[in-house]
């Protein structure tokens, strides 16, 4: 499935999440996960953290990138001051640059982006774009890397907040993986050498959702990249290649797929990169079909049981599908689960009224109920909880990066070094070959 293609007519009607923050913060009614959420996000920029929002207890790594201060002009901006520059700068530019806006991105930003979908969906729609000369992630990190990594070599790929980063994939970093390896090799002997069968001891399988480096790791050892839509059919291509599979850095979506897929959770050993062994014993390891590393989303992480429970009691009949990044218990209770274009798909499906109750991020849960207004589409967790890395984007920054193309200027470009590109692509181009069934 392709990211979707949008013009700037198409933005939905109704209070955004940002509009919506703004209003409660103001004394209306609702309930926000943090106040600081109606702050603008260069206000964070100089402040170790995500940031307010979902991931906002989540230890970030010392490392971690920081943006610079954004000038004045676009910090004292107002709203439509900020939209009339983008839209000037867009069309200065042409088709040299392409704007790729995710699907959890605010309705502000998303309103100007020529692709909106998932990071798989949108790096297709890089490298779909070899006449651009720039592209423009409105996403997180790990997806501009990714963008990079697909598009063409002398294409820029900018990010435009350098802060909006990862919680889930900063919890599997390069150094951590290795050592797990490391360990792995002292349990099930030479990781490279396959057995009588022609099965190696283990096949690492990291989500999109994880840096360059881990992709490159992931490529040197004959391992391969999946997405939440298709992840069984990438532990399928592990199993075929291996006895055991290293997953990482979701322990939800590699739980809940593995269990669908008749792999039973006592043969699903956690490690926890932070314990010897994970935490985990040597025959656990032995024993282990599918090794959980110890990582979360933690958007799909507010959701529960008792959430799913009162929105069937309080709505008979509703319909309820949630991230397969949730907990395996929110999974099992759901009606269905799927990614986030398996989720909007099915509502855009639905031939006749109905009540869905949706359990992934805020900010596309609230367009779609904008899009589908024949529908009755609600958040599974009442709070007004965006990811907070997802939110450092501001139509500020997007506005400050499409001035400076203008100009001539490329702020914040992300470039992946050779020596992790090229094992990193061989990942993701298996990736590319797992089509799900």
């Amino acid at each position: 499935m392709a990211a979707q293609q949008i013009t700037l007519q198409e933005r939905p009607s109704g209070a955004s999440v940002d509009e919506q923050i703004r209003l409660i913060a103001a004394g209306g009614a609702g309930d926000t996960c943090s106040s600081d959420l109606a702050d603008a996000p260069w206000s964070f920029d100089q402040v170790p953290g995500y940031g307010p929002g979902s991931s906002m207890g989540d230890v970030i790594p010392a490392g971690a990138p920081r943006q610079g201060e954004l000038p004045v002009r676009y910090r004292t901006a107002s709203d439509e001051e900020l939209t009339e520059r983008i839209v000037a700068a867009k069309q200065t530019l042409g088709d040299r640059v392409v704007i790729l806006g995710h699907f959890y991105q605010r309705d502000e930003v998303v309103q100007h982006a020529d692709y909106v979908g998932d990071s798989f969906q949108l790096a297709q729609a890089a490298k779909a774009h070899p006449e651009a000369e720039a592209i423009v992630f409105c996403g997180v990190h790990f997806m501009a890397e990714t963008a990079d990594l697909l598009s063409g070599p002398t294409q820029k790929v900018i990010l435009p907040n350098l802060a909006a980063g990862c919680s889930m994939a900063d919890m599997a970093d390069i150094d951590q993986v290795e050592d797990c390896w490391e360990q792995l090799a002292d349990v099930l002997g030479d990781l490279d050498t396959p057995d009588e069968d022609g099965l190696l001891p283990v096949i690492p399988v990291t989500y999109m959702n994880s840096s360059a480096a881990i992709k490159g790791f992931v490529g040197r050892h004959g391992g391969i990249v999946c997405t939440s839509s298709n992840a069984r059919t990438v532990l399928d291509w592990a199993f075929q290649r291996g006895r055991r599979v290293l997953f990482f850095p979701d322990q939800h979506l590699g739980r809940n797929t593995a269990k669908a897929m008749g792999v039973s959770l006592d043969q699903m050993p956690m490690w926890n990169p932070n314990r010897p062994l994970g935490g985990s014993s040597a025959e656990e390891i032995a024993e282990g079909r599918v090794i959980l590393w110890h990582g979360f989303c933690s958007v799909h992480r507010r959701f529960t049981v008792d959430q799913i429970d009162k929105a069937r009691a309080e709505h008979p009949g509703v319909r309820v599908i949630v991230h397969p990044e949730s907990p395996m218990a929110v999974v099992d209770a759901a009606d269905e689960s799927g990614s986030t274009d398996v989720i909007r798909r099915a509502i855009e499906g639905a031939t006749e009224p109905t009540t869905f109750a949706i359990g992934t991020e805020i900010n596309l849960v609230q367009r779609l109920a904008a899009q589908n207004p024949q529908h009755e589409i609600f958040c599974l967790d009442p709070v007004v909880c965006p990811c907070s890395t997802m939110y450092r984007i501001h139509p500020g920054y997007l506005a400050w990066v499409l001035e400076g193309l203008v100009d001539g200027t490329v702020q914040n470009q992300i470039e992946v070094p050779d020596a992790v590109a090229d094992p990193a692509r061989v990942a993701l181009e298996r990736m590319l070959e797992a089509k799900p069934s």
